[in-house]
């Protein structure tokens, strides 16, 4: 069969030609059936003559599907943020269609160390699952998924009959239907029509901001398969852990001077929860490739530049699932032709060769089924082997106040198929007590312990110093939650299975009140309630001090809502904390005194008044998009708080007395003008709460804005060291920060720090900022300790400048203030334990004196 079909492809047809018809794709030893339709008469132009749009690709997805109900399925997924369909098709011979949950609940069994014994996988077809573009501006591959479903659809022979009989494949044409349709029309719009322009330079090779690479919030959903906390994830990971596939492939694209990519990647970069035998078949499918790659002449490498450690992208999170991820980076035309290093670089070129290793990939399943299937059933077998064998038996954490938070890793770890535990007895360990209805278990002993110890453990020793992500990402530090390994299980002290992270109820304790009504920052989601409250009108307070009232103590930034002093009846107070409590899950409580029996009186004036934030947030260019979008979804999404998005360029026709809050996210902001820095400075002067993080703190402090002081490595070098040329780039690499987590210490008396019980946090770090401590002793409220690291790469030179520098400082300015953050505290929507440092600064900013 393998003969067969290589020597089709060696007779596809080769043309310079920007347009290609279907013979120039598809091989010539089957034959394909008429009644199902080719792309062009759904879609209305050849594969790569056009960038596909998502409508169309979705009306010819299920074109072929209604043309061939006998071999397709196709299944609605979900909804992106603006409301486009995820599809996924489930390809297979008839008979096997048929019976095709059948078959999924049987392969499901594979992943059961204690039933999946019995099973016969001789007998047992095989699942790939093809994944397509979840960069929107690497479009080679979805534009390519047009070509695999149709080729799967029509052909006929025995080459296809004999490949749809022994696999099942799940057809995922567009992981971000939202961003490659952003870029679809941006290249579409640019090109021209009836000469190609093929100049780099060119309008159409370069999409402004923030391009399609990333989702609606601006995400990158290639980061995103382990938190999980954008739809288009959540959708496609329900459906993963359905069918749990033998192989995932994840199509790319990369530079447009370089050739293709397939792994495996740097074999010193694998994960070490990663299999051996994983990266062995990962090699055996590689010779799949190269033979079809080469049978028309395309270039490619392997086993350089990219890696396999970080475990939340598509082509490394099912390598710890019992599955072969698969990258491939093809060199991107960018638009629909384009002159490069290696000649011109065509549109249908770069979709030929996502088509191609499509094609490579099924065949190399069909010919390595068993061995797969084999290695799917050993790969948790195995797991449980090693969790028996493992000093640690399980993870316990607790909410630390925040049942919010809580629920929300709770639920991220029964996403990904892990068991969870309720504490049912108090335990202390480590000096902390965890207890009941509000601490959890994480058992060792199950089939996800690979994935458990991926997420969960600290690393501190690495086989190499470059990583193509970041190093570190542990879950309990991520969430700034307490937490402990155990060496053993009582199994007494804990209940039965969680099949559901239930959301924590509010309520308002004490029902109505006609004096006061407060409640605790602790909570995740009391930003939520707060601003909620604020829209409605109500004046609210926080306390800058301790203070006891109807029996119960009360801790820093403590919000206090007085009812006598509203503009509302206090019957319309009532119902408008009721609703908002039902919505966060806040408990709120009734104050029916204002004298305290310890700390300040409600009436002191140790109470600080709140204003409503009206936030503008800068983007555009000279901006990070990821970063922007991290705060726009924490704000729009998390906790409901408007923000305006003004590109800089905006800024000097906009109107800033508008806004009492100015963010300013990571970027260079090169396009930021003298007259706009004292536009701004002038604002922050009139009482405006500036808060910049990571590379703008740099900005402002180069504009004169703050007086941040950074610190440099200032180590000599040995010039009597003499390395190799080749080396240098690598050299270069390894003093980069490459993602790690440090401990800072807090004053939680200090209103960014409100909401905060323990004075330790995780701080996540990618970037090599160290700011030092000025303007005082009480200027630099969250500072890094001296022995901060506690998991991830750190190069020598770099555990110098962390220790003891600054995570925050703040400068004042007239009557107001600038916040500079050194680092990203909403990275990746993942690190919930800094979002509140964040939004403090947003809510309390203003009372930092």
């Amino acid at each position: 069969m393998r003969k067969l079909l290589l020597s089709a492809i060696t007779v596809l047809l080769y043309s310079t030609g920007f347009t290609q018809s279907l013979s120039y794709y598809l091989p010539t030893n089957v034959t394909y059936n008429p009644s199902i339709p080719v792309p062009k008469s759904v879609i209305g132009h050849e594969v790569g003559e056009f960038h596909v749009s998502h409508d169309r690709l979705v009306a010819y997805m299920k074109a072929l599907a209604a043309a061939n109900p006998g071999r397709i399925v196709i299944d609605e997924t979900g909804f992106t943020y603006e409301n486009r369909p995820q599809l996924l098709l489930t390809i297979s011979s008839p008979g096997n269609i048929k019976r095709i949950e059948s078959i999924r609940q049987q392969h499901a069994l594979l992943v059961d160390p204690q039933r999946s014994a019995a099973l016969n996988t001789a007998d047992m077809p095989a699942v790939v699952w093809m994944g397509y573009s979840i960069h929107g501006n690497e479009s080679s591959g979805v534009n390519a998924s047009l070509l695999a479903a149709y080729y799967l659809a029509a052909a006929q022979g025995a080459t296809i009959d004999d490949l749809l009989e022994h696999t099942v494949i799940l057809l995922d044409p567009s992981f971000n239907p939202d961003g490659m349709n952003r870029f679809a029309s941006w290249v579409n719009t640019n090109r021209s029509l009836n000469v190609q322009v093929t100049d780099p330079a060119s309008r159409e090779f370069y999409e402004p901001w923030p391009g399609g690479r990333t989702n609606h919030y601006y995400f990158d959903l290639n980061r995103d398969w382990l938190p999980a906390q954008q739809p288009e994830s959540r959708n496609r990971l329900k459906k993963f852990h359905e069918w749990n596939p033998n192989i995932l492939t994840d199509h790319h694209e990369q530079g447009s001077n370089a050739t293709f990519f397939f792994q495996p990647g740097v074999p010193s970069r694998v994960n070490p929860n990663t299999p051996k035998r994983n990266q062995e078949l990962t090699g055996l499918i590689g010779n799949y490739h190269a033979k079809y790659l080469d049978s028309v002449g395309s270039l490619y490498f392997t086993k350089e530049g990219y890696d396999d450690f970080y475990y939340g992208k598509g082509s490394t999170y099912p390598d710890v699932n019992g599955s072969i991820g698969i990258l491939f980076e093809q060199a991107s035309s960018r638009g629909h032709a384009q002159e490069t290093d290696n000649g011109l670089l065509t549109f249908p070129f770069t979709i030929r060769n996502q088509f191609i290793t499509s094609l490579s990939t099924l065949e190399a399943a069909r010919n390595l089924r068993t061995e797969l299937l084999n290695y799917q059933r050993e790969f948790f077998v195995n797991a449980l082997k090693e969790a028996a064998a493992s000093p640690v038996k399980g993870y316990l954490f607790s909410d630390n106040n925040d049942k919010s938070k809580a629920a929300i890793l709770l639920e991220m770890l029964l996403r990904h198929q892990i068991d969870i535990l309720p504490v049912k007895k108090t335990i202390t360990a480590e000096g902390k007590n965890f207890e009941p209805g509000s601490s959890w278990v994480i058992p060792a002993q199950q089939r996800q312990f690979k994935l458990i110890k991926g997420i969960f453990e600290k690393m501190f020793k690495y086989q190499d110093s470059l990583f193509y992500d970041i190093s570190s990402w542990t879950l309990p530090l991520a969430f700034n939650l307490p937490y402990t390994e155990l060496a053993a299980i009582d199994a007494t002290a804990f209940g039965d299975k969680l099949t559901s992270a239930n959301k924590p109820a509010g309520e308002i304790k004490g029902g109505q009140s006609d004096y006061a009504y407060a409640f605790e920052w602790d909570d995740y989601f009391a930003p939520k309630l707060l601003y909620s409250l604020q829209k409605k009108g109500l004046a609210t307070k926080t306390a800058t001090q301790l203070f006891e009232s109807g029996g119960r103590k009360f801790s820093y930034g403590t919000i206090l809502i007085p009812v006598r002093t509203q503009p509302a009846a206090a019957a319309d107070v009532y119902k408008w904390i009721g609703e908002a409590v039902k919505e966060t899950g806040v408990t709120v409580y009734n104050l029916s005194s204002g004298l305290s029996r310890s700390g300040i009186d409600l009436g002191s004036n140790s109470f600080a008044s709140l204003r409503q934030p009206r936030i503008l947030l800068l983007s555009g260019n000279g901006t990070s998009g990821n970063d922007v979008g991290e705060i726009w979804y924490l704000l729009d999404q998390r906790f409901s708080i408007p923000v305006s998005m003004v590109e800089v360029e905006r800024l000097p026709f906009t109107n800033l007395s508008r806004y009492n809050t100015i963010i300013m996210a990571a970027g260079s902001y090169f396009n930021m003008d003298k007259n706009v820095q004292d536009k701004i400075s002038t604002w922050v002067s009139a009482g405006g709460t500036l808060i910049a993080n990571e590379e703008a703190t740099q900005f402002l402090r180069r504009a004169g804005i703050t007086k941040v002081i950074f610190k440099k490595d200032e180590s000599k070098k040995d010039t009597t060291i003499s390395l190799p040329w080749f080396s240098r780039q690598d050299e270069q690499r390894a003093k980069d920060m490459p993602g790690a987590i440090f401990e800072a210490k807090m004053d939680i008396t200090h209103p960014l720090c409100y909401g905060y019980r323990n004075s330790s946090i995780s701080i996540f770090k990618s970037n090599s900022l160290y700011m030092d401590r000025n303007n005082g002793p009480y200027s630099a409220p969250v500072v890094f300790t001296s022995n901060p690291l506690q998991s991830g790469y750190l190069h020598p030179s770099n555990a110098a400048l962390v220790k003891n520098m600054a995570e925050v400082n703040v400068d004042a300015a007239g009557s107001g203030r600038v916040i500079s953050i050194a680092d990203n505290l909403c990275f990746r929507a993942l690190w919930l334990g800094t979002n509140k440092l964040f939004v403090n600064g947003i809510f309390f900013g203003h009372l930092v004196r």
